[in-house]
């Protein structure tokens, strides 16, 4: 978008400040990069909170969020290669700005190659956003103008509509997977057990009293599993955690309950054939079983 819209949406009475911003990306790390002018976007909110450092003090200056300072062991002064270029740590912030690197918005321009032109603009409306939005639109209708929070859900994974598909496959070949594995190992479980669930009908146990056993079982051995895994998994994310502080890693409660959910349902269905092929045997014939 052209430089000069700014002073155009900065006009407008619902609108109390304007901060245009350079969005550039790191390929080598897929580190966002945000070029700014230090003043106005520091106005659109609190501001920046400064862990160490101070702002911009020249066009090669570098601002960086705490997660990314603390996962590269960067401290003020150091030099940093970005983009091609060196700059110098100038400032140190905490995170939630929008991006892990900050830098001046020309020089931003300078390395993209875009002079008066910027990627998009911050508005901070004066309560009204709604209105804000009509009316930057009039401005110029083929822009799109979002709210902060639609923004931050254009950041996150269910956003993404080829994702869910993806998931879902995996889930249902992981169900796949632990049934036939279930069913396998039970399988196998019950012909060594032959005997034993001979002897056991032979002493007055029901059919349905050796599926509940052998039902049993195999869910105190499926709730074990489960459990030692999503320790695992609460382990492993933490020492990813650790190595790298800039990974986000999302476990919500009701994914493991789905997972438990899952576990149970696939063991049920696995234990299934075995346990009821078991409780059908002629005691005569299970106690004669070699």
């Amino acid at each position: 978008m052209p430089e000069s819209l700014g002073p155009k949406i900065e006009a407008l009475p619902q609108v109390d400040e304007v901060s245009p911003v350079v969005i550039l990306s790191e390929q080598k790390n897929l580190v966002m990069v945000y070029g700014i002018d230090y003043k106005r976007f520091n106005a659109l909110s609190r501001g920046f909170l400064f862990r160490a450092g101070k702002p911009f003090d020249g066009p090669d200056g570098l601002i960086v969020d705490d997660i990314m300072a603390q996962q590269r062991h960067l401290k003020v002064g150091d030099k940093v290669m970005l983009l091609n270029r060196q700059f110098t740590v100038n400032g140190i912030v905490a995170h939630g700005k929008g991006a892990r690197f900050f830098i001046p918005i020309k020089t931003a321009q300078e390395i993209a190659g875009v002079e008066d032109r910027v990627s998009m603009y911050y508005v901070r409306s004066k309560g009204d956003t709604e209105g804000t939005r009509a009316a930057i639109l009039k401005l110029d209708p083929a822009n799109r103008v979002r709210s902060i929070a639609e923004y931050v859900t254009l950041m996150s994974s269910t956003s993404l509509p080829q994702l869910k598909p993806f998931v879902r496959s995996m889930v249902g070949l992981g169900i796949v997977i632990s049934f036939l594995v279930i069913l396998l190992n039970m399988h196998t479980m019950v012909m060594e057990r032959t005997r034993e669930v001979g002897i056991l009908k032979a002493l007055g146990f029901s059919r349905f009293d050796v599926v509940k056993m052998l039902l049993g079982e195999t869910m105190v051995l499926t709730l074990l599993g489960a459990g030692f895994g999503i320790l695992v998994t609460f382990l492993a994310a933490a020492i990813l955690k650790e190595v790298n502080p800039g990974l986000t890693i999302l476990i919500t409660g009701r994914w493991v309950a789905a997972a438990i959910v899952l576990a149970v349902i696939g063991s049920a269905l696995g234990v299934a054939y075995p346990a009821l092929r078991a409780a059908s045997y002629d005691p005569v014939v299970a106690l004669a079983y070699e």
